[in-house]
């Protein structure tokens, strides 16, 4: 039995698949701690993920690449969470539907100020020279301690925390040019 050569269709259908999961994968965690802040009950927020997760990916059709999955992801999460409030009408609610639309609003707002200082972070690391990458590798990407990398470099402990205290100072004035230039163009 010979096997039919792939349809464009369905390598197109492929890669929007996997762009969802790549979306949903990077930023789970954010749409999560958002819902966290709008819920006073961490069971109840988790089920309202589960709610948006089933939502997004039924409606990933209508999601257009390039725009901003975070925000509407946590768009239709926010509109999970007034459906969740509206069954529990009854009991008393601790938040004002002002307050959650306030907290929403700056949550968005966080988080694509995060997504950019997390991507002028990266940009300012990849002009690091090579010695003090792989210092930051050793560090917090191996999660190795001061005196393993001190020993490993011939080093003492004392000389790793200040060019760890050097760099971290560095990739600080980096990210903080990076931010102010980019928001000048």
């Amino acid at each position: 039995m010979a096997t039919e050569a792939p349809q464009d269709t369905d390598i197109a259908s492929t890669e929007r698949i996997e762009l969802f999961v790549r979306l949903l994968g990077a930023h789970q965690q954010q749409v999560h701690r958002y819902v966290l802040c709008l819920v006073p009950n961490a069971h109840d927020a988790d089920d309202i993920l589960q709610e948006t997760n089933l939502f997004l990916w039924r409606e990933f059709h209508q999601f257009e690449e390039g725009t901003n999955f975070v925000a509407w992801a946590c768009a239709v999460a926010f509109h999970r969470v007034n459906a969740w409030r509206k069954q529990r009408s009854r009991e008393r609610l601790v938040y004002s539907d002002e307050f959650l639309s306030a907290v929403s609003t700056e949550l968005v707002a966080g988080a694509e100020r995060q997504e950019e200082r997390a991507s002028a972070l990266n940009k300012c690391i990849e002009r690091l020279p090579p010695q003090h990458r792989d210092l930051l590798h050793m560090r917090y990407g191996a999660c190795q301690n001061i005196e393993d990398i001190a020993s490993h470099q011939g080093r003492s402990a004392d000389a790793v925390y200040r060019m760890l205290s050097r760099v971290r100072h560095a990739l600080h004035e980096c990210v903080a040019h990076t931010l102010s230039a980019e928001l000048v163009r």
